[in-house]
């Protein structure tokens, strides 16, 4: 799963962003100013970083240019400053691109997916089990030919479980990684796995997505 790292000092701009990049099959780690920033990414580096401008100690220049010299994900500077030297400024630090608040969610989340595309240029990331091929870049699935019409969620789910198959995954686990500390429903992971399995099993094909009782879910055909 595609991780991406959220820095800034608003409560209310962090827990927005981070819910909608959840709800499109982002894993989302949060910061909340520059120190926290640079140790997140240097224990769990991330796969792009979104990055405010004005931070609490460390500002976001500072963040950007010591982020640079140990990461080559992509920097995606999101601020209030939006002047031609304040630009200028950050894409010199290191940003990759620029984008002033207020903004729209949509075109948050379309540079967030130019960055990415550009950061594995020709590399589409194929996940494959059994009959079952996932494509990370493109969201395309597939249950040997027949293409099958996944919502963001259930993509997110089921690309979760293809990156550690014959794993089992708790409930738990997959509400932590694909929800986040958001608001969920209490059965919104048995809901999802169904779903997933309605479509996957469409043309009665075997079963893919085990319940391990009392421990949760694993990726493994039947014995």
């Amino acid at each position: 799963m595609t991780t991406i790292l959220v820095v800034d000092d608003d409560p209310k701009i962090a827990s927005v962003v981070g819910r909608g990049l959840r709800f499109e099959g982002f894993d989302v780690r949060t910061a909340v100013d520059g120190n926290e920033a640079l140790r997140t990414a240097r224990d769990d580096p991330p796969d792009l970083i979104i990055l405010d401008l004005m931070l609490p100690g460390i500002d976001g220049l500072e963040v950007c240019r010591r982020l640079r010299r140990g990461t080559n994900a992509p920097i995606l500077m999101l601020t209030a400053r939006d002047s031609v030297p304040d630009r200028v400024a950050g894409l010199n630090s290191g940003a990759d691109d620029y984008l002033a608040k207020p903004f729209d969610f949509d075109e948050l989340l379309a540079r967030v997916r130019a960055l990415l595309r550009r950061a594995a240029p020709g590399h589409d990331e194929l996940l494959t089990f059994a009959d079952l091929r996932l494509n990370v870049a493109t969201h395309e699935v597939f249950r040997a030919q027949r293409r099958l019409d996944l919502t963001a969620r259930e993509f997110a789910v089921l690309q979760l479980l293809m990156r550690s198959p014959r794993h089992v995954l708790s409930r738990e686990q997959i509400l932590e990684r694909i929800w986040g500390s958001g608001e969920v429903e209490s059965n919104a992971v048995e809901v999802y796995i169904g779903r997933l399995r309605d479509k996957l099993e469409a043309d009665d094909e075997p079963r893919l997505i085990q319940t391990i009782r009392g421990a949760g879910y694993s990726l493994r055909e039947e014995d």
